[in-house]
């Protein structure tokens, strides 16, 4: 069965007229200013960058204190002797962690020693380096709490 001329060309341009009114509000809502040239100063973005922390550091003491409240009610204890044990706890695992991932990095330059992709002074070095809290994350180790490693496997 054949279709007739007119009625190719109609939908051809039906679905003409579809792509440009799909494609014409997209292209308006664009941005046609310029964008702001990089600031020169490394302070801005210093600055930025506490914002961001003290903000965070924030969030997390707030949701601390929900946590405790929330914990206190539930067993019926004093919201401050709640905040305390989990400061305690807290503490505890975070030593925990620090401890692994030193032991973890001490792992993979042994290997990296073995290996021959390093030397025994350049693995010394960096665990140096990471002990006095040169690296992101502040301590020995890497990472910070962003997952393992950053997310990436550095093996």
């Amino acid at each position: 069965m054949r279709v007739p001329r007119k009625i190719a060309l109609v939908g051809a341009g039906a679905a003409g007229v579809l792509a440009i009114g799909i494609s014409v509000p997209a292209f308006a809502a664009g941005d046609d200013s310029p964008s702001p040239a990089p600031s020169s100063s490394s302070s801005a973005s210093a600055d930025q960058g506490k914002d961001w922390q003290e903000k965070a550091k924030q969030a997390r003491e707030d949701r601390q204190e929900k946590l405790a409240a929330a914990l206190a009610k539930e067993l019926g204890i004093d919201q401050d002797k709640v905040a305390d044990a989990l400061a305690k706890a807290q503490k505890e695992v975070a030593a925990d962690a620090k401890t692994q991932r030193a032991d973890q990095l001490k792992d993979r330059l042994a290997e990296a020693v073995k290996d021959g992709k390093l030397t025994q002074a350049q693995a010394d070095a960096i665990i140096a380096a990471a002990e006095k809290g040169v690296f992101p994350g502040g301590g020995a180790g890497w990472g910070g709490g962003h997952g393992p490693r950053g997310g990436h496997d550095w093996k």
